[in-house]
């Protein structure tokens, strides 16, 4: 079996996926994309590469870690190499705008929302929004400058304010408030298009920063986590599945948000998915083990 190489730019994350790789015997090297270098004309290593860049890497280390995986991307594919979430992935994971605009296409609902560059034209798109409404980061994950705001003043004064942080990338979203009907949102798990489990996340206490992960859990706190039995026969699971298909995305896990009066809001796609300890202890599957099995089947193939 050829070895499988995860390019990341967080080490506290991999705990879970180098234990399922070991359980599931498939060889597993880790490239922690921060610094380094590589010759153009030099072939890769051989076996299959999993991108696992997160568009919350620059709040780790360099900014233009998501630079770095587009040009080692572009590199592997261009040598023909088996990349599981590689160039056009880093995308979407990078820019809620084009995860909306794909999503869209394949008449998947998302929130409205608006794009803007800069500050200056902040405070006018706000006004078209009725109260309350969101403000987020295009390059954001793990909730980075989700912020709800109930009213148009407050709004205006936080832009003004020393807390207003300008995105890494120049882009503010505003996007209207879907309420939950239940006080939650829904993580679906996908691997290789297939549906692996659904997560119920709880959100009644307004909380954006909802990354699942060992390493983001706050000791003492309440779990935000469960799983919830009742998703796979939800409307909106194929439809995320053909989508995820369609756009070549390997591994992800999907937020949407279900309304009182039965609509379907999506509104993140993550490809760099980690899953709740609470939830693999209970789910009838295993992600991290899913995903071993998957990428060692295409590391078989490719040897």
């Amino acid at each position: 079996m050829s070895t499988v190489h995860v390019i990341h730019d967080n080490p506290d994350w991999l705990p879970p996926f180098r234990a399922a790789f070991e359980t599931e015997g498939v060889p597993l090297r880790e490239w922690l994309l921060t610094s380094g270098s590589f010759d153009l004309a030099e072939l890769p290593p051989d076996g299959v590469f999993w991108s696992r860049l997160s568009a919350s890497a620059h709040t780790r280390g360099p900014d233009h870690v998501k630079d770095y995986g587009r040009a080692v991307l572009a590199w592997l594919e261009s040598h023909g190499r088996t990349v599981v979430n590689g160039r056009s992935v880093i995308e979407l994971e990078m820019s809620k705008v084009a995860q909306y605009s794909a999503l869209r296409r394949c008449g998947i609902a998302v929130p409205r929302t608006v794009a803007v560059f800069g500050t200056a034209d902040l405070i006018r798109r706000s006004e078209e929004f009725s109260a309350p409404f969101v403000c987020k980061h295009n390059q954001g994950g793990k909730g980075l400058g989700v912020r709800r705001f109930d009213d148009h003043a407050s709004f205006a004064e936080f832009v003004g304010s020393p807390e207003s942080e300008l995105p890494v990338d120049g882009i503010t979203l505003l996007q209207e408030f879907v309420e939950s009907a239940g006080g939650f949102i829904t993580r679906a798990e996908f691997v290789d298009g297939e549906f692996v489990y659904a997560v119920r996340v709880d959100t009644s206490a307004g909380n954006f920063e909802l990354c699942p992960a060992d390493a983001c859990a706050v000791p003492g706190s309440t779990p935000l986590f469960s799983l919830r039995d009742d998703a796979k026969s939800l409307p909106i699971i194929p439809q995320l599945s053909r989508f995820l298909t369609a756009h070549g995305i390997g591994i992800a896990g999907v937020e949407f948000i279900e309304t009182a009066d039965g609509s379907v809001f999506t509104y993140d796609v993550n490809t760099n998915t980690n899953y709740s300890p609470d939830v693999e202890a209970v789910a009838p599957r295993s992600g991290p083990r899913e995903i071993a099995r998957y990428l060692g089947d295409l590391a078989s193939a490719s040897a």
